[in-house]
């Protein structure tokens, strides 16, 4: 349930939960109609999906996960929980 835990302190803001909710069904299903080679359908399932979770942490204030993976590889500085949330006051 940690996982849990820690995944619901990073989507605090309601329309980023929201976008969330929505986009990462629409993410997993785009997935399994590229396994069935509905090329179309998953690139643009894929990328609105993927979209509106990048505007849900952008609204959120921090970064995606795939984003703080990629910038802490990098030595960069990342934004995993954002400024204000219950675990940084």
């Amino acid at each position: 349930m940690r996982i849990l835990h820690n995944w619901m302190l990073r989507h605090q803001n309601k329309t980023s939960f929201w976008l969330h909710m929505v986009g990462i069904p629409m993410t997993v299903v785009a997935v399994g109609l590229a396994c069935t080679g509905r090329l179309d359908w998953f690139a643009g399932l894929f990328l609105i999906g993927y979209g509106l979770q990048f505007i849900g942490h952008a609204i959120e204030g921090n970064d995606a996960g795939e984003l703080i993976l990629l910038k802490r590889a990098l030595g960069m500085k990342y934004v995993d929980i954002a400024p204000g949330s219950p675990r940084t006051e």
